[in-house]
């Protein structure tokens, strides 16, 4: 599934090529997404132009000049690609003025393309109740702190609640959690304030190297058109059975809230 390092890699992609470009018209598959498309909204953007593009937590938000913004969701499978259409999977298409056409294709169909007219983004449910943005100072020890403050929650399930911080996601999650040498079944409340600044800069760096990186792609993802590169460097993120790299004991599995969690039991305690 994409996380912040992937939808920020499409989200500055996007800011390059978009900007002033028109929409001339308006194609939709007849599949429902997570969201029913609203295709009668959809092709009532014709004539359009974009103005920016902006990133919230794992949602792309192209802004239009009339104050409409398309609020996008990649999903599980998705990709918003500037490229010529035509696959299976093809179930938005923008076709521009100067560009390529812009395609948003998801072959699982848990993503979303919503119109948000002039002043509904901020009653939008998907955006309202969104914790703070991990790679800016609001994300910060004291935060972190007081978030955890009396939790038995594991700390992994903690940091992955888009209520408190948005966009650490499964993986990000448990390479933090690792830089930080933390347990990822600790309860929040237990770890003292040291380890939770720890965690606070190994989540920051990780998921700054990770936009470096491009992403990282498991599957589907594709970036900006050729996938992420921060594959190459997890630590323990799909490393069951092999060998830690800082100290060459196995990296171990355990599932935390349904999800496959990775992690060293000898430099996470």
């Amino acid at each position: 599934m994409p996380e912040l390092p992937e939808v920020e890699t499409v989200c500055r992609t996007m800011q390059q090529a978009l900007p002033g470009r028109s929409i001339e018209r308006v194609e939709t598959s007849d599949k429902r997404l997570r969201e029913p498309l609203a295709r009668a909204r959809l092709s009532s953007l014709c004539g359009e132009r974009f103005t920016g593009v902006r990133r919230r937590a794992k949602y792309l938000l192209l802004d239009l000049e009339s104050g409409t913004t398309l609020l996008i969701h990649l999903g599980m499978s998705g990709n918003l690609l500037l490229r010529d259409p035509g696959e299976k999977h093809d179930h938005v298409i923008f076709y521009l003025d100067s560009e390529r056409p812009l395609v948003f294709n998801d072959p699982r169909r848990f993503g979303m393309v919503m119109v948000l007219e002039e002043g509904e983004e901020e009653d939008c449910r998907y955006l309202s109740s969104l914790g703070v943005e991990p790679l800016t100072a609001a994300f910060n020890k004291r935060h972190l702190i007081a978030a955890c403050r009396g939790r038995k929650t594991p700390i992994k399930s903690l940091i992955m609640d888009g209520h408190i911080v948005v966009g650490v996601g499964n993986i990000y999650a448990s390479e933090s959690l690792f830089g930080a040498g933390i347990h990822p079944q600790c309860a929040a409340g237990d770890i003292d304030v040291e380890r939770l600044q720890q965690l606070v800069k190994a989540i920051k760096a990780v998921l700054r190297s990770a936009v470096r990186k491009g992403g990282t792609t498991i599957s589907d993802y594709l970036g900006s058109g050729e996938g992420g590169r921060f594959q190459q460097r997890l630590a323990v993120y799909g490393r069951d059975g092999q060998p830690c790299r800082t100290c060459d004991h196995s990296i171990q599995s355990l599932v935390l809230s349904g999800r496959n969690t990775f992690y060293c039991p000898r430099c996470q305690q």
